[in-house]
């Protein structure tokens, strides 16, 4: 049995029959062809799968496709706008704030909600909004400090 949905991703309106148990991290991933959002842990632990939806960060491996239907979805590849980086993604790159970037995406939309909620974050604030996002090569430090460097890019506007 499948159910039919309609969802906004990366500014694109798509329709598709769903069956019920299918995850949104697969139906992202097989609708727009965008691959940045990771299938991690499958169990949320990781944050690889971060995804904004109608604006909040959540995990896409932890929503099944049925409920997010009439939602906006952005990933990763949503938030840079006409080519130009968004200024998460221009920090993470200047201050090297990923390696192998496997949790990169996920790690940048947390930052997204944390900034949205919080605009002037202290390192710790930083860390605590980034603790359902692992990271297993930078040990965090340039994490920080990107984030720090989107949130006073923000400032200055």
């Amino acid at each position: 049995m499948k159910f039919p949905i309609s969802v906004t991703l990366n500014g694109r309106r798509y329709q598709r029959e769903v069956e019920p148990r299918q995850l949104l991290v697969h139906l992202i991933r097989d609708l727009g062809g965008v691959t940045g959002t990771k299938i991690g842990c499958d169990t949320s632990q990781c944050g690889a799968c971060t995804v904004l939806l109608d604006g909040v960060a959540v995990k896409s491996c932890t929503a099944l496709s049925v409920q997010v239907d009439g939602a906006s979805i952005t990933t990763i590849e949503g938030l840079a706008v006409d080519g130009q980086l968004h200024p998460l993604q221009e920090a993470f790159w200047n201050k090297h704030g990923l390696q192998c970037g496997y949790c990169t995406p996920g790690m940048i939309l947390a930052a997204h909600e944390l900034l949205r909620t919080n605009p002037q974050p202290s390192d710790e604030q930083i860390r605590h909004g980034l603790e359902g996002n692992m990271c297993r090569c930078t040990g965090y430090q340039n994490i920080v400090r990107a984030v720090r460097e989107a949130a006073a890019m923000r400032r200055k506007g």
